[in-house]
């Protein structure tokens, strides 16, 4: 099993799609290479695998090793040695326009492909970015998951009641598969004004909140849309990007300070 030298395996998961999810897997990823962790990222959204475009890495090819395929590393390590590798359909890919016309057995293959053919090495976290909803590729995650006995999953939500709505039917989909919660965090809670920092509750606020409440869910914390966030991940390729890894860039983002407090929620949680 490719994920015997991981300690740690964490699902993002939500009920609604739009909510986030990526953006939320990776800066769990990179405030945990901040605090100097190994962290894998694994897309299983099979037909939008954003997560290579986020990291900057989408020109980059997975190579094959001895015992299967080598994840991309996403630029280099931070100054305390933290890093991050990551591995996505994306990469198999001609180009990013292409799409994924599957059904659930050629899914449930590729899942079963990543989970034990991806040679991890050590790894302190590994953070599996899903598809919305309860669908094959839930279904293949948690048969597979059966083996490795996953620390659980972040449910991702935004504030709004029609999405809060679906997101319910995830944290039913968890206790019917035996997979722990671990917590909730409440995206796009609010936008920053990047000319004045001020907060506008756009979406308004605390639904994710409430149903964390309602369900006895730890709430891990709220997330506004920060447009310098969305500016960071997209000038990776500029001259000044590439000067500073994006582990050391995130220490400058105002979305930082939100999720060094999520992540010692979710560091805790995993390690009571």
């Amino acid at each position: 099993m490719s994920l015997d030298s991981v300690k740690h395996v964490i699902l993002v998961l939500s009920g609604k799609g739009g909510v986030g999810k990526s953006s939320v897997t990776v800066q769990l990823a990179l405030s945990l290479a901040r605090r100097g962790h190994r962290v894998g990222v694994l897309d299983v959204d099979l037909t939008g695998p954003n997560i290579p475009r986020m990291f900057n890495v989408e020109d980059k090819k997975v190579t094959q090793g001895a015992g299967g395929w080598i994840p991309v590393p996403v630029g280099t390590a931070s100054e305390n040695g933290g890093s991050i590798c990551c591995m996505s359909l994306g990469f198999l890919l001609r180009d990013r326009g292409d799409s994924v016309v599957w059904r659930g057995p050629k899914k449930t293959a590729m899942i079963r492909q990543f989970m034990t053919d991806v040679i991890w090495g050590e790894l302190d976290y590994l953070l599996i970015d899903t598809p919305p909803g309860t669908s094959d590729e839930h279904i293949s995650l948690a048969e597979q998951m059966r083996t490795v006995n996953p620390d659980g999953a972040v449910i991702v939500t935004t504030p709004q009641a029609v999405a809060t709505a679906d997101v319910r039917k995830e944290i039913n989909f968890c206790k019917k598969v035996g997979l722990d919660i671990l917590g909730v965090v409440e995206n796009m809670s609010g936008f920053v004004c990047p000319h004045c920092s001020e907060c506008t509750n756009m979406f308004s606020s605390g639904g994710g909140k409430i149903m964390a409440e309602q369900f006895s869910i730890e709430f891990f914390g709220a997330v506004p849309i920060d447009p310098s966030f969305n500016l960071m991940i997209e000038s990776q390729s500029s001259e000044e990007g590439m000067k500073t890894s994006l582990i050391d860039q995130y220490g400058k983002s105002k979305l930082w300070p939100i999720f060094k407090d999520v992540t010692e929620k979710l560091v805790a949680r995993v390690n009571p």
